[in-house]
């Protein structure tokens, strides 16, 4: 089977993911401004990484505005960020329902990862969207505990990627 890893990234996290799981597949990566949909066509198997910004894939409209072309493809996605793993709730209903409001499609099998956030290496778009969150996170009254998470994400300063996390997805590429 032959398979491309696809990656968009803004501080980094992302791309070592996405060359670490290209270099155990022994196949291509590429920056998802250096491809298009007449490429990824050429491909059994796509493996896609983004970060995960406001619950948003960062750069997954390339998949996602092009599955009519890429039904008949084994589509992989990763995502990066720095809420934990064990948070399903939020992996599960708010990353999935604001990427995938029609449902997951079957052909898509999706993997996430702890990135970093080095609140020194943020924009100042991302560092005003931190406060303002933060903001109005507090001043929520009886917080849900995803909430109070939140706000404690906001104060997270840290590089948390782990290659290893890896394995899962690629020994499911592998096994297809």
């Amino acid at each position: 089977m032959n398979c491309i890893v696809v990656y968009k990234t803004k501080y980094g996290s992302t791309e070592a993911y996405a060359r670490h799981i290209a270099e155990a597949l022994g196949c291509e990566c590429v920056e998802a401004k250096q491809t298009d949909i007449d490429k990824l066509v050429q491909y059994d198997c796509i493996v896609y990484g983004g970060g995960l910004y406001a619950e948003v894939i960062n750069g997954i409209g390339l998949i996602n505005k092009n599955l009519d072309k890429l039904s008949d493809k084994k589509i992989v996605v990763f995502t990066t960020g720095i809420t934990p793993i064990h948070y399903r709730e939020y992996y599960d209903d708010e990353v999935l329902e604001r990427n995938y409001k029609n449902g997951v499609p079957s052909n898509i099998r999706i993997f996430n990862f702890l990135g970093k956030m080095k609140l020194d290496e943020l924009t100042v778009t991302h560092r005003a969207a931190l406060v303002a969150l933060k903001k109005i996170m507090t001043a929520k009254k009886n917080p849900k505990p995803l909430e109070k998470l939140l706000i404690e994400l906001c104060d997270a300063d840290g590089d948390f990627t782990n290659l290893e996390d890896a394995r899962a997805l690629i020994e499911y590429v592998k096994s297809l």
